[in-house]
């Protein structure tokens, strides 16, 4: 019993990186030798890392798009995804298949910094494990704390990041951009929208009713419960039919097949909907790829505020920068009636695309 409580002991005090390390070279030397992937020998390749397999629809989007955006832009190469949850194991079998052609990428989103620590500790991971290849890190939000640990974890990225070569770094909003240019001068860095704004998913349309309510429901929100409420009692009293909706449903190692359904569902429900309204930056988003009118609140960072800079065209998205009951109203019909937006996909809409092709 005092040998087992000992051994608990012991992996309490082993920092996550040091399992992961540990990890890594048991798979080295007692992993699979054929991949969990498809792999064509004859093709080059290009590979996104830390692909969403869970149940945030908004990084199972980002996945998504990314996956079109490099098939459309390589159509000559085999594009292949590593779940998150297989990371380790998908380096392990990668370096060994690994060609000096071949593209690295990392999914674009929000976990970049020491509030997910264990995902940009992953990123790294793949940055470290291909010195020779062109690696891509996809529009990303960037956040490190100040405080020390925060400070000690930025400066291991400066190192990871400063030491690669062909690392380019894309940043989805100015916030992020403007890190990235001051910490991590030795790396390519572009501005450019969140991948998922790359998209147009208006076709089939359908005729709308109702309203679908998509608000968040952890540390990011903004709204206050009496806020919340009183928003919500206005929507079941103005609209017959309403729905409530989330961009995560739950969940990790999903299939592809399951992550997929459940996001063209939501798309779906979108496009079947009078009016959305949501304080979610996916949320956002989908409404502007599926042009549907949206009523848009802020969440207690600044992720929607300067994505929405992006889509401001789109004068079916309405953003409510301060809650403003006796505004809403006309903040609705204004969403509800504004014009469709005639510039959906962002693709062809900013030059650091094409860099980012070349």
């Amino acid at each position: 019993m005092e040998k087992d409580s000992i051994i608990k002991k012991i992996k309490k005090g082993i920092s996550f990186e040091t399992k992961v390390r540990l990890h890594l070279a048991k798979l080295k030397y007692s992993g699979s030798k054929k991949p969990f992937f498809r792999f064509n020998n004859k093709k080059s390749r290009v590979y996104i890392f830390l692909a969403a397999d869970y149940g945030n629809l908004g990084d199972v989007a980002i996945t998504y798009a990314q996956h079109a955006f490099l098939k459309q832009c390589f159509p000559e190469r085999q594009v292949i995804e590593i779940p998150i949850s297989k990371t380790l194991q998908g380096l392990t079998m990668v370096k060994k298949l690994v060609t000096p052609n071949d593209i690295i990428t990392t999914v674009g989103g929000g976990n970049m910094g020491d509030l997910y620590h264990q995902i940009e500790y992953f990123r790294q991971l793949v940055i470290e494990a291909f010195p020779n290849n062109k690696i891509v890190s996809f529009p990303q939000t960037i956040d490190f704390s100040i405080a020390p640990d925060g400070r000690k974890k930025l400066d291991t990225a400066k190192k990871v990041y400063g030491s690669h070569q062909h690392l380019t770094l894309i940043a989805r909003e100015e916030k992020s951009y403007r890190f990235f240019k001051d910490n991590f001068p030795n790396n390519k860095v572009l501005l450019l929208p969140d991948i998922v704004m790359t998209l147009n998913r208006t076709i089939p349309k359908y005729k709308r009713e109702g309203i679908i309510i998509c608000l968040r429901e952890d540390k990011e929100k903004k709204l206050n419960p009496a806020q919340e409420k009183q928003l919500i009692e206005y929507t079941k009293k103005r609209f017959k039919l309403h729905n409530y909706y989330d961009t995560h449903v739950g969940g990790t190692q999903l299939s592809m097949k399951k992550r997929l359904t459940a996001l063209f569902a939501i798309w779906e429900a979108f496009k079947k909907a009078e009016l959305v309204v949501t304080d979610r930056l996916h949320g956002m988003i989908f409404c502007h790829i599926t042009n549907t009118p949206a009523l848009v609140f802020l969440n207690n960072n600044h992720k929607i505020i300067q994505s929405y800079e992006w889509i401001k065209h789109n004068k079916k998205i309405t953003l409510i920068k301060e809650y403003d009951f006796a505004a809403i109203p006309k903040a609705m019909d204004l969403a509800i009636n504004g014009e469709e937006s005639k510039q959906i996909s962002l693709i062809n809409n900013y030059k650091d695309f094409k860099d980012l092709i070349k």
